[in-house]
């Protein structure tokens, strides 16, 4: 087979329909558009809308633009120098540690970052879900350690379905 033998299917390629060339053709006169009204005329098609006087749907929406991310991961916020004030020498500050100390309410909830703003002078070993980089050097400059968690959703003790 060569190049100049390739032919397109037998049926896939037809020519297009000719409208309004008179009434023996079979799409003469209104050419398949009916008579009069919007539809008719030419240029027509412009609204993607039409409810019959009622209020568009796209327009009772409430305007708001983008989109939420419902997979979104939302992380507790931690950084070394509240490590530094609210814990002594040679602590574990793990997820429990820190809601008792008032970082969050519960220790399941969400995952807990810790961020290298500030100082740290303790020596601590810091159990959480993901660290800065700054804030892995500051801990281990100081002579702690940084040990990531492997986070997994646990239940609350007092969480009730909403229905």
């Amino acid at each position: 087979m060569q190049l100049h033998d390739l032919k397109p299917s037998i049926g896939s390629k037809r020519s297009r329909r000719r409208v309004g060339r008179g009434i023996s053709a079979g799409q003469g006169k209104t050419a398949g558009r009916g008579t009069k009204g919007e539809g008719a005329r030419s240029g027509s098609g412009g609204k993607i809308y039409r409810e019959g006087g009622n209020l568009p749907f796209i327009r009772r929406l409430p305007f708001k633009r983008g989109f939420t991310n419902l997979r979104k991961k939302v992380y507790v916020q931690v950084n070394v120098d509240e490590i530094d004030e609210r814990f002594a020498d040679g602590d574990l500050v793990n997820p429990e540690t820190m809601a008792a100390v008032g970082f969050m309410k519960n220790a399941h909830d969400i995952p807990v970052v810790v961020l290298g703003r500030g100082k740290i002078a303790k020596k601590a070993i810091v159990q959480a879900h993901r660290f800065s980089k700054s804030a892995r050097a500051k801990i281990e400059s100081a002579g702690g350690s940084a040990e990531v968690l492997a986070y997994s959703l646990k239940p609350s003790g007092g969480a009730k379905s909403g229905r």
